[in-house]
């Protein structure tokens, strides 16, 4: 079934652009949270006239996220942990424990945009991307420490 989007959906596509996904999805989920209509003359020809707008927006985004972005550019954040044998951690640095230690230092980003592939499980020095935007994601110097 053919929609358009009326946000912004990162698994799908940005707002004002036509997806075809599956009816249930569409008929359940994406319609009545009014994050898409379905795709018809009637709804093309509106969306063409807010067009200006969602192009004022987009870019909106894009600035914000160009701003997040270069305040996270460099940032060093310092994780104590429990260590055992070896520099292995008892427990594990998880993407949670990131955002709460970028949360102390003032810096609000939800949990999903932190691209950590494995949780961290020892001492060092480590590099993990931030998605902030589609194709913008500065990095995050972690240095996972022992506890004092």
């Amino acid at each position: 079934m053919k929609v358009i989007l009326k946000e912004t959906i990162g698994s799908l596509g940005i707002i004002g652009s036509e997806v075809d996904v599956k009816k249930g999805y569409a008929r359940n989920y994406l319609i009545p949270q009014q994050k898409a209509v379905p795709a018809t003359e009637e709804n093309r020809k509106k969306m063409e006239q807010e067009r200006a707008k969602i192009d004022l927006q987009l870019a909106r985004e894009r600035e914000n996220a160009e701003e997040m972005a270069s305040r996270l550019e460099g940032i060093t954040v310092e994780i104590p942990a429990k260590v055992a044998d070896e520099d292995r951690l008892y427990g594990s640095v998880s993407v949670r424990d990131i955002a709460e230690a970028l949360a102390q230092k003032g810096i609000e980003v939800q949990k999903r945009s932190i691209l950590l592939p494995n949780a961290i499980k020892n001492l060092g020095t480590y590099q993990v991307p931030i998605r902030v935007y589609k194709d913008i994601e500065p990095e995050i110097t972690v240095e996972v420490v022992p506890e004092q």
